[in-house]
């Protein structure tokens, strides 16, 4: 069954498993309470770290978010890495698999398709690891970093940071507010209040706090995967079927954003961080597809000639972007 039923509806499942629900909360708020009292060890590092992370399962808009953060401080001079999970990659298990650069041009199989995509876009050193420690240290090893972007790891309390960003979905919110498995939450929700900018995408009824800071996603023209030198606006499309395949947390968010632009659209939504194969692409319809980026890198060596990524970017508000600054400012360190 799609726990989307139970998480954002009224589905009785929910009511089922509360007292899970209750378990998990529990051990969380136990688990934050050893860090913060020393009970359990957070380890430091020698710059500001910034975590951009949320409190629900799936998709908020995190990828995103981080690749317009590194962009806004190369701009002021700075000189950010970004330190990602991994998942979807072969190594991405739990573990002690040691961290790992990232090349722009590798394998997503290999490092997981977030951080292929972190790589190409940002211009930034990418390490990828589940240990966000051990990936700090990797990226500082480079000796050119003076801050740490980590994408996720909002609950990853052994890396001591310095700023935290939540992001919230606009239009889902929390759901029905509970944790894991009754809900989508990974931390109960006052845990917002504890986090240094909260910062929803989209409208909707999403959580504001500190002033309502709003992000929105952009799209761009769509480019072809088997020859990204060739772009096409999006009105290209309109007036012929387009199918369109989405494996991230909120697929339909995509299919949403598609159908704004006026697209016919038919939807095919995969698990978070699927691993295409050719054989998949064999399945869908002659006609144009269109596919997150997230999803292109993976599709690139084996794409039709009909088939194109939508790329969206960042906006982020006026305001949270002067918050972050100060806030980053303010760090005795800095």
């Amino acid at each position: 069954m799609d726990p989307n039923a139970i998480w954002y509806g009224r589905h009785p499942l929910g009511l089922v498993l509360a007292p899970l629900s209750w378990l998990y909360c529990l051990v969380i708020q136990l688990r934050r309470l050893g860090y913060r009292k020393g009970w359990l060890a957070s380890r430091r590092l020698p710059v500001p770290v910034v975590v951009v992370g949320n409190l629900t399962v799936g998709g908020t808009g995190k990828t995103p978010a981080v690749l317009a953060l590194a962009g806004l401080l190369r701009a002021r001079g700075r000189r950010p890495a970004i330190i990602t999970r991994g998942y979807g990659s072969r190594r991405g298990g739990r573990g002690s698999a040691a961290p790992r650069r990232v090349p722009p041009d590798g394998e997503p199989a290999d490092f997981g398709d977030e951080p292929v995509l972190l790589a190409r876009r940002s211009g930034c050193p990418v390490v990828a690891g589940p240990d966000r420690v051990a990936a700090g240290a990797l990226a500082l090893a480079r000796g050119d970093v003076d801050i740490l972007l980590a994408d996720d790891g909002l609950q990853h309390y052994r890396l001591a940071r310095d700023i935290e960003i939540a992001l919230v979905d606009g239009a889902r919110g929390l759901g029905n507010g509970r944790c894991l498995p009754a809900g989508p939450l990974r931390e109960p929700r006052g845990r917002l209040d504890t986090v240094d900018l909260v910062l929803t995408n989209g409208d909707g009824s999403g959580i504001d706090k500190d002033g309502g800071y709003r992000m929105r996603l952009v799209p761009g023209e769509a480019v072809n995967l088997r020859n990204p030198s060739i772009s096409a606006p999006i009105a290209d499309f309109l007036g012929r079927p387009v199918f369109a395949v989405a494996a991230i947390g909120n697929p339909e968010r995509f299919f949403a954003m598609l159908r704004g632009l006026g697209l016919e659209v038919e939807g095919r939504a995969y698990p978070d961080h699927y691993p295409f194969a050719p054989s998949d692409l064999a399945a869908w319809p002659p006609c144009a597809v269109l596919m997150t980026e997230k999803d292109a890198v993976k599709c690139k060596s084996f794409a039709g000639e009909d088939h194109w990524f939508l790329p969206v970017e960042a906006e982020l508000d006026k305001a949270f972007v002067e918050a972050f600054f100060r806030k980053l400012e303010a760090q005795t360190h800095v």
